[in-house]
């Protein structure tokens, strides 16, 4: 990784920058190799550059949806001026950031994706009028481009403000005139919090957590019906995790000749070629780690006769995300008991699936589910019975540990802040999309069953849309019963 220069400005430079930029220098890097930039490299880096800006830019497919999701926003909170900030960077280690992700709220919204990023909803007699903050091209007067760390030359060229409102559809203004507007703004004001501190402290006076929150939990609950782009986007992401499991399958010797880490890697490899990432930390369980529901250290042994769990799901680039679950045997084939086991979770997942239905309860699901569940765990003498007594005391959670679902979006637990009279106590609709994953662990350490048991974690899961006459799995491409798992793997080896 190149050293950044971040050398001081000289003054020639600084004295030819806008007054935002002198008040705030380009800072000098400690130990940098150049002690600073003399006048005539300064004034030789202004000029001589072609003119890139782009003027045949098409909007982006999902722009129609996103002025759709704005005019919902704007119905609902009339009069009022909104704040939905995409957030900023966050440092990693020392000079070196994370892979900066824009909020869900913002980039539901805008189709957007960039650091810094602020849409603001202005209300005027009609509605709203929006705008979309951004950070304009790098300054090739002050020698930004060149000169700092999140200059053009070192993270790449950024979007002009022109190119940004063709691109959205939004009129494009420069966020660095954000704040000091805000802080000067009267009115009702609701901004999301969380995403940009800067934005939060310019509205300090302005705003209110529990007002705040209505606006937070209102996008939430209006990504629980999926549009039509949405469900596009969804079954790309799980068409391209559906190619990354047949990609572990096929590399699964090598993954016992070193580590789950190869599992996590090889999935990477398809997600970062398809898609914009993984939706979420790869669960590559092998063993006994099957039995920690979210296993993501992924260094342990992979070994023939043991069974790996592999919950994974590769985001788009508009950032919708699969999330799937398959259990399955390393050598390509299920013990006996294995099966058994294996056998009970896709019975249950079945019943959960079959629940899924426009008019059913949210819950319904999830109630199917565990009462399979826990009619095996009753029927293999490991709980006493009867069944309903089970599921009155919850004595079946001791194996099945989680919730058998929940919905899925933009965030791979997607709509989290919604009500729960909206959510989880409420009823389904088509073009919601929900997972449906039971499952069984026997920790290693569980003395309450017999010792064949103990280490052996079944989760099986799919991405399930509510229809208008039922529900639709996303994620059927990929072999689910135990004999057409084996059958799968078998033929993926060949």
């Amino acid at each position: 990784m190149a050293e950044e220069l971040t050398p001081a400005v000289p003054d020639s430079a600084a004295d030819a920058a806008g007054p935002d930029e002198s008040e705030e220098p380009i800072k000098q890097r400690k130990n940098g190799l150049y002690p600073g930039v003399s006048d005539e490299l300064a004034e030789n880096m202004k000029s001589g550059w072609a003119d890139t800006e782009l003027r045949d830019l098409e909007p982006i497919p999902q722009a129609a949806e996103t002025a759709a999701r704005r005019a919902a926003l704007s119905a609902r909170f009339p009069g009022e001026r909104l704040v939905i900030p995409a957030g900023n960077l966050k440092t990693r280690s020392n000079d070196t950031e994370y892979a900066f992700r824009a909020s869900v709220e913002y980039a539901y919204l805008t189709g957007n994706q960039t650091e810094d990023g602020v849409l603001v909803l202005e209300p005027t007699g009609e509605g709203h009028e929006a705008t979309i903050y951004l950070l304009p091209r790098s300054d090739r007067e002050n020698g930004e481009f060149w000169l700092d760390g999140q200059g053009e030359l070192w993270v790449g060229r950024r979007h002009s403000l022109a190119e940004a409102g063709t691109l959205y559809g939004i009129p494009a203004s420069d966020v660095r005139e954000l704040a000091g507007a805000l802080r000067e703004a009267t009115g009702p004001v609701r901004v999301v919090r969380g995403y940009d501190a800067g934005i939060e402290a310019a509205l300090t006076d302005k705003v209110t957590a529990e007002r705040d929150e209505e606006l937070r939990v209102f996008l939430s609950e209006a990504r629980l019906v999926k549009d039509d782009f949405e469900v596009g986007e969804l079954q790309k992401a799980v068409d391209s995790t559906v190619r990354g499991f047949e990609d572990v399958v096929k590399v699964l010797d090598k993954a016992e000749a070193t580590s789950e880490r190869y599992i996590e890697g090889t999935f990477f490899l398809r997600a970062r070629v398809e898609g914009n990432d993984v939706g979420y930390g790869t669960i590559a369980a092998a063993g006994p780690h099957a039995c920690t529901l979210h296993w993501v250290r992924n260094d342990g042994p992979v070994r023939s006769g043991e069974l790996l769990l592999l919950d994974a799901g590769v985001e788009t680039h508009t950032y919708y995300t699969a999330d799937v679950t398959r259990t399955l045997p390393v050598n390509g084939r299920f013990s006996d008991l294995q099966r058994k086991i294996y056998d009970a979770v896709y019975e249950a997942q079945e019943a959960g699936i079959a629940a899924v239905k426009p008019g059913a309860k949210y819950r319904d699901f999830h109630d199917a589910a565990q009462r399979v569940l826990a009619g095996k765990l009753v029927e293999w003498g490991l709980v006493e019975g009867p069944v309903e007594r089970v599921l009155e005391l919850g004595l079946q959670r001791r194996w099945t540990l989680h919730g058998t679902g929940h919905m899925l979006g933009m965030d791979v637990h997607d709509c989290a802040a919604a009500r729960v009279e909206a959510y989880v106590d409420g009823t389904l609709e088509p073009g919601m999309c929900l997972t449906v994953e039971p499952g069984l662990y026997f920790q290693a350490d569980d003395l309450t069953v017999p010792e064949e048991y103990r280490g052996i974690g079944v989760r099986i899961e799919d991405d399930i849309l509510v229809t208008e006459d039922g529900n639709r799995n996303l994620s059927a491409a990929l072999p689910r019963r135990s004999d057409e798992v084996e059958a799968w793997m078998a033929s993926l080896k060949d």
